[in-house]
């Protein structure tokens, strides 16, 4: 390595102007909010030059990773309005985004009560500095970059959320969240397996709806609770067969098969618990003391004070994640996914497999809907209305393709643990469930955008 290569790339001159504008602009920006929020002023000076400080750092870092050190660069005296336009056209992206989050921050800083003081100050500094040093070091971690990525960011938003909420790192708190990261676990057990081939499963917050009143409803009706939560998890199974034999058949419209699938399954178990009822497919009931046990806050595991979803969820992630690795199953799974002509050449069962992802997804949005019976404590059908957009969310965030072939359950665990991280930060700040959808959307989107960009795994091989 030479000397040369062992320092930062020098920036040109239009391109250190458009940083520095940035950080003035976001520096004046925050002393406006300061004056708006009846700080003192010592705490704006501190935060206005720690702003500018760090703003500048991170420009100068993220743009340094696009600009060649070049000769030409150096010396120059003058800023011409082609060397403007170059900088903008080679940096606009980082601009927008580094724009974006600013714009969140201002809109979240006069919305909120009291959002903008220094401790929110501090802890957006010390995120930037996180995100910084990802995109240094995961080019060390090609291989694994999307768990690098993910555990960065989780390290950093539970670092900012115990610096800024009260009771954030709290024991009850983190278990709290655990339950809840438990619950999405297991719902996107078969949103994996199936977006690994390539596919995706719409209806899985309709099963659960539909098996968390179904369970209370059979219960109700004299069912023993053990023999109940058998015909759930195989009704869910047969469902999920239904789902992978239509969307098999008609190749390319998984999304539109399964969602119209989900709509008919909630209908259906609406119109069937309804009758002679006036709760509009709620069901109401006693809930059986070991499934509250097995999901409420209060539960116990071998005495230990936490619920047993969380070691289940535990559980079925370890032998998954070995599964996929290092069975036949997973390897077939992965290849499958790459390339469905190639697979089905050496004798691997498209059908057998595709239709295997929709039974195993069927069975565990069942398994999470019963589970989520013990945490509410009755059943309703809107019970898994979020998980509509959490399983993709989660499988997308953790870093497996939609595109197939490419990821797994490790990185959707990851996946959950952020998004759920991330909605417990967001809940303690006050913010609304539409400022919550609203960040969401803007955390998945470039993640969709990035694996729309990317080359998919099969033309590179």
């Amino acid at each position: 390595m030479t000397m040369d290569n062992m320092h930062a790339p020098k920036l040109s001159l239009a391109t250190r102007i458009i940083g520095l504008l940035i950080a003035l602009g976001l520096t004046l920006a925050g002393i406006i909010l300061g004056f708006m929020q009846s700080l003192p002023v010592q705490y704006i000076i501190l935060s206005a030059v720690g702003t500018l400080a760090v703003s500048v750092w991170v420009w100068r870092f993220l743009a340094g990773q696009f600009v060649a050190s070049t000769s030409g660069e150096v010396g120059a005296t003058g800023v011409s309005a082609s060397e403007v336009r170059a900088a903008w056209m080679q940096h606009r992206l980082g601009i927008l985004g580094f724009l974006i989050l600013a714009g969140i921050f201002a809109g979240l800083s006069v919305s909120v009560n009291n959002f903008f003081n220094i401790y929110t100050i501090i802890s957006v500094l010390i995120l930037l500095v996180i995100i910084v040093l990802t995109v240094k070091f995961s080019h060390y971690m090609a291989e694994n970059r999307s768990s690098f990525i993910g555990l960065m960011v989780l390290a950093g938003l539970f670092s900012v959320g115990s610096m800024t909420i009260d009771g954030f790192a709290s024991t009850g708190n983190v278990k709290s969240m655990l339950v809840f990261a438990s619950f999405l676990g297991l719902a996107c057990v078969g949103q994996t397996l199936v977006a690994l081939l390539g596919g995706l499963d719409l209806s899985i917050p309709f099963i659960i709806g539909a098996a968390n009143v179904g369970l209370l409803y059979i219960i109700g009706h004299g069912v023993p609770p053990w023999l109940a939560f058998i015909v759930i998890i195989l009704a869910g199974a047969l469902l999920g067969l239904i789902n992978g034999i239509l969307s098999y058949r008609l190749q390319g419209q998984a999304l539109i098969v399964t969602l119209g699938m989900g709509f008919s399954i909630s209908g259906g178990t609406q119109i069937i618990t309804s009758l002679g009822s006036a709760y509009s497919g709620n069901v109401f009931g006693q809930v059986p003391s070991l499934l509250s046990n097995l999901a409420a806050m209060n539960g116990t595991t071998f005495g230990l004070s936490f619920p047993a979803v969380i070691a289940i969820w535990v559980i079925v992630a370890a032998l998954l994640i070995y599964a996929l690795k290092y069975t036949v199953y997973g390897r077939y799974l992965y290849a499958l996914g790459v390339n469905r002509v190639s697979a089905s050449r050496i004798n691997i069962s498209e059908k057998a497999y595709w239709f295997g992802a929709y039974i195993i997804s069927g069975a565990f949005s069942a398994f999470t809907g019963a589970l989520l019976l013990g945490w509410s404590g009755g059943g309703f059908i809107s019970v898994g209305d979020p998980y509509l957009f959490m399983t993709i969310a989660a499988v997308v965030v953790g870093g497996t393709s939609l595109l197939g072939g490419a990821g797994g359950y490790g990185f959707t665990v990851i996946g959950v643990l952020v998004l759920q991280v991330l909605t417990s930060f967001l809940v303690g700040l006050g913010l609304s469930f539409q400022w919550q959808q609203f960040i969401f959307g803007l955390l998945i989107l470039p993640m969709v955008a990035l694996y729309a960009r990317s080359p998919h795994i099969r033309t590179q091989i």
